[in-house]
């Protein structure tokens, strides 16, 4: 996988890929925390949006993760386990973003295992319950990091709302996911 190792305002971060959906993520993200010692993971990327208020370009920071994936089933927990984001992240990213003049909401999202869901009515669901949007990596970016102590903070651009069916060119994603990535080198270096 690529990574780079730079600087932002003098200071030493290092940006990775980690391939698409709750495996692959959580693979990268337990041996960065594991082999490399990492201690903050933010996750930056695309998120279909769940609420009519949530807008195209929004920014969305994600406090807990639902899933309908069985990821969690591996820590054998005697009731349901609720991943959520390092509260000290999620307040740098807040700051960060309106620092900028980003509009950014922060709540739930969904992390799914299914990007073509075969179930017309499973996003109206998860939107009827309140999640901000749905991707397809938080969870495992929080549980791992959760389990091993580390923070982590999924960060979003609203790239296609799924109510309404708006969605952006890839030109658009390209050139405006700035705030984003701004919003999380701001958060790491706070």
């Amino acid at each position: 996988m690529l990574s780079y190792t730079g600087t932002w305002n003098g200071e030493q971060i290092s940006v990775m890929g980690t391939g698409m959906g709750i495996p692959s993520h959580a693979l990268y993200v337990w041996e960065l925390i594991n082999f490399f010692g990492v201690k903050k993971l933010i996750r930056i990327g695309s998120i279909g949006s769940l609420q009519h208020d949530v807008k195209l370009y929004d920014l969305v920071i994600a406090q807990a993760v639902s899933t309908d994936s069985n990821f969690l089933a591996q820590y054998d927990m005697p009731g349901t386990f609720t991943p959520v984001g390092s509260f000290n992240l999620i307040r740098r990213a807040i700051d960060a973003a309106e620092k900028l003049g980003a509009t950014v909401h922060v709540g739930s999202v969904v992390s799914s295992d299914i990007y073509y869901h075969a179930n017309s009515e499973a996003d109206g669901k998860w939107a009827k319950m309140g999640m901000l949007g749905i991707e397809m990596e938080t969870l495992g970016l929080y549980a791992t990091a959760m389990e091993a102590g580390a923070d982590a903070l999924g960060l979003f651009t609203v790239s296609d709302h799924i109510l309404t069916g708006e969605e952006t060119t890839v030109e658009e994603r390209q050139h405006s996911f700035g705030q984003m990535v701004e919003t999380a080198l701001n958060t790491l270096i706070y």
